[in-house]
């Protein structure tokens, strides 16, 4: 098996899909555009789903990527082996160009080729779709994979919740998917043992999607004229089954970083269980600050969506840094090594590096006082007990509202010889994580964004706000991200002050005015520096490829796009701004609606 480091493994796997005719694109954003059913970029998907859905890609039909990805569901579970909060994916798609029997081969090609990964090809085992009452079995798949001479015994059929994407939502492009596994030395389970499995004998290193289904409303799977392959190989697992590491923490990603937590701690990592786990969230959190800090999209530490994401890990990592030892302002030190690590394949790391730290030590500085304050009222709780114990309510209290964790409570509660009823405080505490993940549910079950024609206008009046706000407050004022919905926008941008009525009437009525011009939108295919020359505005660091699309609306916006839009601006009918508020430090938010359209949709 060929050993290999993260650079060298992101680069050989560009360069493999290079040659097959692949266009090379750089990472999206890690805060999607437009798609309000999601916080955060999840998957290599994400950013393509317009293209997904049939409009044309700026480079071509193939195209390959490493996309930085951020999944924070199971950000509890961060601290064993493999649990990561950020993660880069792998990726290479086939816009209504080759299907199966390429994406097959070639999966195949550069896991067991000596010039590739060179992966013993008796470590691998397969599943494919074992077909239901909706959609057949694909023995397409499994034939490819006999062809490539994997014996049938590996080649494993398992369910739609094992083999199947999508769609994300109740409509929308789907299908089967095949997937790729390590066989470790672990001894199978039994004899129905497979990758359907949890006893960790098969460790999934890939994922080749293919859609070729569009389920309607009434649950019909309708073939697609022309389907998609889009797959999914993370860059962390397969570095860690590549080097034989028994973690992800052992990779050329994290030991720098570990290796400066015990720097600044004086502790080992793996001298125990507690040290190991705190060593790896301190790790995984702060990487991924670094990054949704350091992103185009920028986030920053607030109380709602990323923000308060964000916040959360930054806060974990403080706590479990305190844990060790850290000193004061450890967070920014261990910045610096991620930082450095990283920059040469994302260079906004490095460009927004003094940013990255003031805001991790402003964070670690409020949670130290959140902290003062806790202990404030853990006493006052102490000081009101009749008997012995700290009752579960009340700690939850503590940890919820004063984000006072449950171990600061029993030592506190230790010291004064009294004990915590924490069979009580974990009763509360899934209480709310149940309501927490189905809130999350109802958040994450969209993830394709909505092409309705309301969909457009709305996305189409983001661009005429953007251009007013310049207008009005200067050309600084730059978007910070956006959210549509069917009945409005929520659109994010760079400013340090509440905007006064008279600038929100002004941007109203050169929105209005512009709407009222029924300027036509005019989309042309063109390079970045075309674009730039031309002065389109875009996050030309690191969002776009070569070939972009270019979207004029007369004399008043030119900006590089990939969303759906509207004809004429005077599809909008009219704009209204319903609030201007606070989203985080330096970042403003304006919530708006657009008037009824002539078919009847509209706010």
């Amino acid at each position: 098996m060929r050993s290999t480091t993260s650079n060298e493994l992101r680069s050989l796997y560009l360069e493999f899909f290079q040659e097959h005719g692949h266009a090379v694109i750089p990472s999206a954003s890690l805060i999607p555009e437009n798609d309000p059913t999601v916080l955060f970029t999840t998957a290599g998907m994400h950013p393509l789903v317009p293209y997904l859905l049939g409009s044309p890609h700026p480079v071509g039909k193939r195209l390959t990527d490493v996309q930085k990805c951020v999944r924070t569901s199971d950000i509890d579970e961060v601290g064993d082996a493999s649990h990561l909060t950020f993660f880069e994916m792998l990726g290479n798609w086939s816009l209504g160009d080759y299907f199966k029997r390429e994406a097959i081969a070639w999966s195949w090609e550069f896991l067991t080729s000596d010039r590739w990964l060179g992966i013993p090809q008796d470590e691998l085992a397969f599943s494919v779709f074992i077909g239901d009452e909706n959609a057949p079995r694909d023995d397409v798949s499994f034939k490819l994979w006999r062809d490539q001479g994997v014996p049938a015994e590996r080649i494993f059929y398992l369910p739609k919740e094992n083999n199947w994407w999508g769609p994300a939502g109740l409509t929308g492009p789907c299908g089967p998917d095949t997937e790729m596994f390590i066989i470790t030395d672990k001894e199978p389970c039994g004899p129905d043992c497979s990758p359907a499995c949890s006893c960790g004998r098969y460790l999934e290193i890939w994922n080749d999607v293919f859609m070729q289904y569009n389920k309607i409303a009434d649950g019909t799977l309708v073939p697609l004229p022309a389907p998609n392959v889009d797959t999914g190989m993370g860059l962390e697992r397969t570095l860690c089954v590549l080097t034989g590491k028994k973690s992800v923490y052992e990779t050329d990603l994290f030991v720098p970083i570990l290796d400066k937590i015990a720097e600044l701690t004086g502790k080992v990592y793996g001298s125990d269980e507690e040290t190991t786990k705190a060593f790896r969230i301190v790790a995984d959190h702060v990487r991924t600050s670094v990054f949704l800090i350091g992103d185009p999209r920028g986030v920053t530490p607030s109380n709602v969506d990323q923000g308060y994401v964000l916040r959360r890990l930054i806060r974990r990592a403080v706590r479990h840094g305190m844990k060790l030892g850290a000193p004061e302002g450890f967070i920014a030190r261990i910045a610096d090594v991620i930082i450095a690590g990283y920059c040469g394949v994302y260079p906004e790391l490095g460009k927004a590096a003094d940013f990255i730290k003031e805001q991790l030590l402003l964070e670690e500085g409020r949670f130290q006082r959140t902290l003062q304050q806790g202990t404030r009222e853990f006493e006052k709780a102490a000081s009101r007990l009749t008997g012995g114990t700290i009752d579960g309510l009340t700690a939850f209290h503590l940890y919820d509202t004063y984000g006072f964790p449950i171990e600061i409570t029993a030592e506190l509660a230790r010291e004064r010889g009294l004990s915590v009823d924490e069979a009580g405080f974990r009763e509360r505490f899934a209480a709310h994580q149940e309501r927490s993940h189905a809130g999350a549910e109802q958040r994450f079950k969209g993830g394709l964004v909505d092409a309705s024609d309301q969909t457009a206008r709305l996305h189409t009046a983001t661009h005429l706000l953007h251009a007013a706000l310049r207008r009005v407050l200067g050309n600084d004022v730059a978007q910070k991200g956006s959210n549509i919905t069917a009945e409005r926008l929520r659109f994010d941008f760079s400013f340090g002050r509440k905007m006064t009525k008279d600038e929100l009437a002004e941007v109203e009525r050169l929105v209005n005015e512009s709407i009222q011009a029924d300027h036509p939108i005019d989309c042309r295919e063109m390079t970045v520096d075309e674009a730039r020359g031309e002065g389109a505005i875009g996050l030309f660091e690191s969002k776009y490829g070569d070939r972009v699309k270019v979207y004029t609306m007369g004399t008043v916006s030119k900006e590089i796009c990939g969303g759906p839009h509207a004809s004429h601006t005077g599809e909008l009918v009219s704009f209204k701004i319903q609030k201007e508020e606070a989203s985080s430090a330096g970042v403003r938010r304006i919530r708006a609606v657009i008037g009824a359209s002539s078919d009847g949709a509209g706010a």
